[in-house]
């Protein structure tokens, strides 16, 4: 007797591999997802018709106006890909289903079809593609239709907002004893040519959306984002990982000054060390209208209670009313502070530059970082809305204090010619070991 031989991305076979009743697969585009779980969809059918079952293999979408809108033409490509398959299945126009009529392949859209979701019978098999959109409502109404026994829901879905119900649902906090991986393009072994050619030039031309759409990773840049390529870059060289303390070399914290008050901007920090070469950064936190004593509250609970405190300018200035200023408050809290004078007319641009410039030897620890990544990828330039087009330098919106924070640590480890702080005012000396920076005394 001939076994028949199955192909998969060597990933997906402990997915299929065991009991589970939750099995799915996330990530960009090329990875094979939609045809390999089109393919053991049509095997599952199989198996359970030759164990003289019946039912359904409800194949979703959230959106679905017609099949050309569905997974149907997978499937359909799916069984024909394989002659053990083929001979198995009736697959018409309209229609696919075993020759003995025991499974049925149904496809529907959740979104507009949930009452009649909510009534069918004998569904063995959800699986819901392009998961992304799926909203909560829609999982919370059809997880429960699935409850024949043995039953199984599979979801297949390229990331796009870490706020989606289906990232929530099957990442975030995935059911106990599910099998869900993510799946690139790298993963897939029969990675055609002609679509790698495609991935090449997104890489080159396309810098801004290419993690999102290759590497399975969220929308977190926009077209244009200044650091996007770079952030691409420090994942591709391992350079977003884990980032252990340095217990012998100063810790620092560099501040984007905001307010208190809802209206107020949001107060950034970056916790970082500058070792060797390399700045890695070791925490990220982001707060607004929150008082300073909440976030010197938050880096004394996150173990920075000793950090070197490093503020912009504006650190300097006073409150109108209250005659006190940022330096002077986290000063009276026991942090030595330093305030970076003000770099002058195109300041913005001069943090920018810098920043790309230091990029490849920023280490970022993966886990306590990703909110500052995220301000980072998204930070871009301000467009003019004509069809000129014209550049209007950094567009000041939520990730601008993420950003201009993360500048102003590389403005202080290059310390460029002419912007030292003043000896007198800032206590200052030169480190011999902070490249070029300045130490508080």
């Amino acid at each position: 007797m001939t076994v028949p031989r199955l192909l998969l991305p060597p990933k997906l076979v402990p997915v299929f591999t065991g009991e589970a009743m939750f099995r799915g697969a996330y990530g960009g585009r090329g990875s094979a997802k939609t045809r390999s779980f089109a393919k053991m969809a049509a095997v599952r059918a199989m198996m359970w018709a030759t164990e003289g079952r019946e039912g359904i293999i409800l194949c979703g979408r959230e959106f679905m106006n017609s099949l050309a809108d569905s997974s149907f033409a997978e499937v359909k490509a799916a069984i024909s890909s394989e002659s053990w398959l083929a001979d198995f299945f009736d697959a018409g126009e309209t229609y696919i289903r075993t020759k003995c009529r025991r499974i049925s392949f149904v496809f529907a859209g959740l979104r507009h079809n949930l009452d009649s979701i909510k009534s069918k019978a004998k569904i063995l098999l959800l699986w819901v593609d392009e998961a992304e959109p799926v909203s909560a409502n829609a999982w919370t109404v059809t997880i429960p239709t699935v409850r024949e026994e043995g039953a199984e829901i599979w979801v297949t879905w390229n990331p796009d907002r870490k706020k989606s119900a289906t990232h929530i649902r099957f990442r975030q906090a995935p059911p106990d004893g599910s099998k869900i991986v993510e799946l690139n393009w790298r993963d897939n072994p029969f990675f055609p040519k002609i679509l790698n050619a495609t991935r090449l030039d997104d890489l080159k031309n396309r810098p801004d959306q290419y993690d999102w759409v290759w590497n399975g990773g969220f929308r977190t840049v926009v077209e244009g984002a200044y650091y996007s390529k770079l952030l691409l870059q420090a994942k591709e060289q391992g350079r977003i990982t884990f980032v252990p303390v340095d217990p012998l070399m100063q810790i620092r914290a560099y501040f984007d000054i905001g307010g208190t008050g809802a209206r107020a901007d949001a107060v950034a920090i970056w916790i970082c060390q500058f070792v060797g070469q390399k700045i890695n950064v070791l925490d990220y936190y982001e707060a607004q209208g929150q008082p300073l004593s909440v976030h010197l509250q938050w880096m004394r609970d996150r173990g920075w209670g000793k950090a070197w405190v490093i503020l912009p300018h504006d650190g300097a200035a006073g409150d109108k009313v209250f005659a006190t200023s940022y330096e002077s408050a986290i000063r009276e809290a026991q942090f030595d502070v330093l305030v970076i004078p003000n770099q002058g007319a195109g300041a913005a641009s001069a943090r920018i530059e810098t920043m790309r410039r230091h990029f490849p030897r920023i280490f970022f620890n993966a886990e306590t970082t990703e909110a500052g990544r995220d301000a980072l990828g998204w930070y871009h330039e301000k467009k003019s809305n004509d069809e000129r087009n014209i550049g209007l330098g950094p567009n000041h919106d939520w990730s601008s204090h993420g950003a201009d924070a993360g500048g102003l640590m590389c403005i202080h480890y290059d310390q460029p010619d002419g912007a030292p702080p003043q000896r007198e005012r800032y206590r200052g000396r030169r480190s011999s070991s902070s490249g070029g920076s300045w130490q508080s005394a």
